[in-house]
């Protein structure tokens, strides 16, 4: 089996040309002989001056780096399409299955032995997972995370529910001008991803609980010095999965694990939206989400995280709790703790050590 640099040449009728050509290349980028034997971890960048979701990625990809090199393998960033909910004309969901597509293509094509894929407004990580899914690679997964609070005249604020409501309330004359545009200021006070229990958090928590994503990477505040941590050590498991040739989505994506991914679902109070990605990232497997099963569910497992829309709180609240981990040791015999996560280790191992 070859890897690392040798993977995938392109077709000039001679591999060793092939391979000597493409080394002639990349050392214009100034690699050594030495860094150019190491495993690869593709690392895709969602980075746009577009995407405020995603002002954190530039520090994201620098950390995984770091934690690619100190494991011992060689990081390769490449870009793909960026969704931003906001940017997106008519509807963001248009492009979800074109990242997929990129994405997965730009996996397939180019040399590397595991690869990690960075998203979070709504679409991107359902696009990337679904592309992952398909080209079956070691993948690691790492949501930026949501923002954290606003506020304004001694409340809490959030896009994007509390937006939808103060809007409501300038349109209705209760509010001024003056003071909507103070809120317009307020309502997003960093880079990250709606800091409610929308598309985005419902599909990091939802990743977090298939298995393949780090614990506590789908709550950790976008510019939290953790949130930089978490990416480095993502950085470390892709190595070990490259250099392990594994486990790769089709070996962590079982019947058990979707199900767990609807439990959790169900328990944070989840988009609408999370059940329509669900199925289309388990359409690139052999399983299936029953619809029935989803609405039996949903009369079974309580609501336990109280975020708005529906709720109180914020991510950032959330996370602070202690994140999906101790949300699923809370859900007890819901979750099947026995499915495993793209370190090794099992849920039961992850819950166990849940603060």
């Amino acid at each position: 089996m070859t890897d690392g640099l040798r993977k995938g040449l392109a077709s000039y009728g001679d591999a060793g040309f092939s391979l000597f050509l493409r080394k002639a290349f990349i050392k214009a980028m100034g690699y050594s002989d030495g860094a150019l034997d190491r495993p690869i971890v593709g690392i895709t960048n969602t980075y746009s001056d577009y995407n405020p979701c995603h002002g954190n990625v530039p520090q994201i990809l620098e950390a995984v780096k770091r934690g690619v090199m100190l494991s011992g393998a060689m990081p390769f960033v490449f870009p793909t399409i960026s969704i931003a909910e906001s940017f997106s004309h008519p509807t963001s969901m248009y492009v979800r299955n074109l990242m997929a597509m990129d994405t997965e293509e730009m996996i397939r094509a180019q040399p590397m032995d595991a690869v990690v894929v960075i998203g979070g407004c709504d679409k991107t990580l359902p696009a990337q997972i679904m592309a992952a899914v398909s080209a079956d690679l070691p993948t690691v997964v790492i949501p930026v995370g949501p923002m954290v609070v606003g506020h304004h005249k001694g409340e809490v604020l959030g896009a994007c529910t509390d937006c939808r409501r103060l809007w409501a309330k300038y349109r209705a004359g209760e509010i001024d001008e003056a003071e909507i545009e103070a809120v317009n200021g307020r309502l997003a006070p960093s880079v990250g991803t709606c800091m409610v229990m929308g598309t985005a958090s419902t599909m990091a928590c939802s990743t977090e609980a298939l298995g393949l994503s780090l614990p506590m990477s789908a709550t950790i505040p976008a510019p939290h010095a953790e949130r930089f941590r978490s990416a480095e050590a993502s950085g470390r498991v892709a190595a070990a999965m490259a250099k392990a040739k594994g486990p790769k989505p089709s070996a962590l994506l079982t019947a058990s694990s979707f199900r767990n991914a609807q439990v959790v679902l169900q328990a944070i109070g989840g988009s609408t939206n999370g059940l329509i990605h669900l199925t289309a990232i388990a359409h690139r497997t052999r399983h299936r989400i029953d619809l029935d099963a989803f609405d039996k569910l949903g009369r079974e497992v309580p609501v336990l995280v109280d975020l708005k829309p529906s709720g109180d709180h914020y991510m950032e609240h959330f996370h602070h709790a202690g994140g999906v981990p101790k949300l699923m040791k809370q859900l007890g015999d819901l979750i099947d703790l026995d499915a495993k996560t793209i370190t090794g280790a099992t849920l039961r191992e992850v819950v166990g050590s849940a603060e």
